[in-house]
């Protein structure tokens, strides 16, 4: 199969790595000069989860292709799109007269309406998912990362091609994942959004994620943070489950934080991809503006109050307020 990765992030670089070895041909769009910047090695420090949970250590140089321009004489099976959310738009901006037949993945959080978040591409030809990956480049050609078997998958109304989806599907099975289907997709985006947003707003009171995780009272902070933004969820139409509202709203916070920190203990793979990604500027940029920021403008335009993320003391978010 013919993939376009748009742009040589994180996530894409390290799918396209698994994909590229599952015998497809995969291709990286990036902007002009970057090829430059970049060179066409990248050096893979990367923990692999699809046959060890704890994640196989994959350390070697890997040749990628890459191209500057793209035109609508491509030939592309898939595009995949895995950008920070605020980036989306600018991306189906860029792809919009350029798709053609190719299937469309997304790939990132999205707090708006998926739908309305692809412009005119053709619904039925877009396919949603969510990789288990993270990392960090430390240097500009250097990925320190992993990723896990499981990839999340699913539908926004059934709008989606069967046979586009099924493709994808294999493509990823076919490669050594695993899919975990959805029934709603989009409440499943949005709920990972509010999750990630409380994650990042919790982690900016002790520094860092990894100081997070290894301190049960700091991760008291992150359930409370996102009971506080249900109403969020609510107000956009999204339906939680019996089960979630429990958990979250009537389980002591000190229980979640207990088993969190089991989950997230030193050597799991999880705990090692959140290490990684630490170090990444994207990650701190994402965690000190962009999620509590789109989380507390969404809430302004539905008429929500956020208090615990409205009176964090931060300066980093003293803007929002």
């Amino acid at each position: 199969m013919k993939i376009l990765m748009i742009g040589r992030g994180v996530i894409s670089t390290q799918y396209g790595w698994a994909l590229e070895q599952a015998g497809n041909e995969v291709t990286f769009y990036v902007r002009p000069g970057r090829i430059k910047q970049y060179g066409d090695v990248v050096n893979m420090k990367i923990l692999d989860g699809r046959k060890n949970k704890k994640g196989d250590l994959v350390n070697k140089a890997w040749k990628i292709k890459m191209i500057e321009v793209l035109s609508s004489n491509d030939d592309f099976d898939l595009i995949m799109i895995s950008v920070n959310h605020n980036q989306l738009s600018n991306i189906i901006s860029l792809l919009e007269p350029l798709v053609n037949n190719s299937t469309v993945l997304i790939f990132n959080n999205i707090i708006d309406e998926p739908l309305n978040s692809i412009g005119s591409i053709p619904k039925e030809q877009v396919v949603w998912g969510f990789p288990g990956a993270g990392g960090a480049f430390i240097n500009k050609n250097t990925l320190d990362g992993g990723f896990m078997k499981n990839i999340f998958m699913g539908s926004i109304d059934n709008n989606t091609n069967k046979n586009r989806y099924d493709m994808v599907t294999r493509l990823f099975k076919n490669s050594g994942f695993s899919i975990s289907e959805k029934k709603d997709m989009r409440n499943w985006l949005w709920f990972h959004f509010i999750t990630n947003t409380s994650l990042m707003a919790a982690a900016s009171k002790v520094g860092s994620l990894n100081a997070l995780f290894d301190s049960t009272s700091a991760l008291k902070d992150m359930p409370l943070i996102l009971r506080n933004l249900i109403p969020l969820m609510e107000a956009k139409g999204s339906k939680l489950s019996s089960i979630t509202k429990i958990t979250i709203n009537l389980l002591p916070a000190s229980l979640v934080a207990f088993a969190m920190k089991l989950a997230l203990a030193k050597g799991q793979l999880p705990r090692e991809i959140m290490r990684s990604a630490s170090g990444s500027e994207s990650l701190k940029a994402e965690s000190n503006t962009i999620f509590v920021r789109d989380a507390l403008a969404e809430a302004r335009r539905l008429g929500i109050s956020l208090p615990r993320l409205e009176a964090l003391d931060s300066s980093v978010y003293k803007q929002f307020k």
